[in-house]
C-alpha cells in the first residue's frame, strides 16, 4: 500500500517499468558469448557442453586412455630399440616422431582428453570444435586403413608390442569413429575451409621427406626415396593424398546428410 506524500508536494504519477528497466543490467556480471567464428571455423559451438552425455564423455575418456597407453608405450620401445642399436634418447624421440601414426596417436590422446574432462584451456578449446574432432578422427582412420591395407603383412608382433600395434591401428581408430558417429554433432562445413584438413598430412609429408633427405632414414616403404627414387615417392604420396581426400569426402558427406539420418534412429 503507498505512503501519503506529505501536503504540499505534488503527485508524481506511476511509471510502469518494463521487465529489462527494472533493475538495470550489471556489465561486470553479463557473461559475453564468443561467436561462432572464434569457436569454430567450420562448426558452431564447443562440444560437448559443460553438461554433456555421461557417455560420451566415458568413451572419450575411454579413447585418450588407449591412446595415452599406446603413445607412451610406444615411446617407450622405440627408444629402447635406438639404446640398443647405441643411439640415445634424443635418437630415440627423433625417430618417434618420423612415423605418422605415433603423431597423429598423441593427437588423438590429446584431443579425446579435452572431450573426457571438458577442458577450457585454449588448446581443449581448439580440439573440442566439431570440425576438429572430425579431422582428427579423419586422421586416425586413415592411418589405420593405411596400415592394413599397406603394412601389415611387412611384421607381425607378438606379445606387448602385438597389444601397442593393435591399440595404434585398430582399436583406437575403430572407437574414435564410433564416437564421431553418435556423439559429435553435425556441423556446417565448406569444400574450401575443409582443405585446411590436408595441412597435417601435407605437413607431415613434406617435413618427412626433408629429414629423409638429411638423415637417410625414411619411415615408410611406400615413400623411401633410397629405393624408389623421388618420381615414385610423388606418385605414392599422390596416391595416399587421393586416398585421404575420397576419406574426407566421405566423412562430409555422411555429416551433411547420412549422420542426421543415424542419429534419429
Amino acid at each position: 500500500m503507498p505512503l501519503p506524500l506529505p501536503p504540499g508536494l505534488p503527485q508524481i504519477p506511476a511509471i510502469a517499468l518494463r521487465g529489462h528497466d527494472r533493475f538495470p543490467e550489471d556489465p561486470m556480471n553479463h557473461e559475453q558469448k564468443p561467436t561462432p567464428e572464434s569457436l569454430d571455423s567450420f562448426g558452431t559451438h564447443l562440444f560437448p557442453a559443460q553438461r554433456g552425455s555421461g557417455i560420451s564423455r566415458a568413451l572419450a575418456a575411454l579413447i585418450a586412455a588407449i591412446s595415452w597407453f599406446a603413445f607412451v608405450a610406444q615411446t617407450d620401445i622405440t627408444i629402447e630399440r635406438l639404446l640398443a642399436h647405441g643411439g640415445g634418447v634424443l635418437d630415440g624421440l627423433d625417430r618417434l616422431t618420423m612415423y605418422l601414426t605415433n603423431l597423429t596417436i598423441l593427437m588423438s590422446a590429446l584431443c579425446f582428453t579435452s572431450l573426457g574432462l571438458s577442458l577450457t584451456t585454449p588448446m581443449s578449446r581448439f580440439f573440442r570444435q566439431p570440425s576438429v574432432i572430425s579431422a582428427v578422427v579423419a586422421y586416425l582412420a586413415f592411418v589405420g586403413i593405411a596400415y592394413n591395407l599397406l603394412l601389415r603383412q611387412l611384421w607381425t608382433p607378438t606379445g606387448f608390442r602385438a597389444l601397442v600395434n593393435e591399440s595404434l591401428h585398430t582399436v583406437v581408430p575403430l572407437l574414435a569413429i564410433v564416437y564421431w558417429i553418435f556423439f559429435v554433432p553435425v556441423f556446417q562445413a565448406s569444400l574450401k575451409k575443409s582443405m585446411l584438413w590436408l595441412v597435417y598430412p601435407l605437413g607431415y609429408l613434406s617435413v618427412t621427406l626433408w629429414r629423409g633427405a638429411l638423415s637417410g632414414f625414411y619411415p615408410y616403404p611406400f615413400i623411401d626415396v633410397n629405393k624408389l627414387g623421388y618420381g615414385r615417392v610423388l606418385v605414392n604420396s599422390s596416391l595416399l593424398l587421393a586416398g585421404f581426400m575420397a576419406l574426407m569426402a566421405l566423412l562430409m558427406a555422411v555429416n551433411r546428410s547420412g549422420k542426421p539420418v543415424l542419429l534419429r534412429r
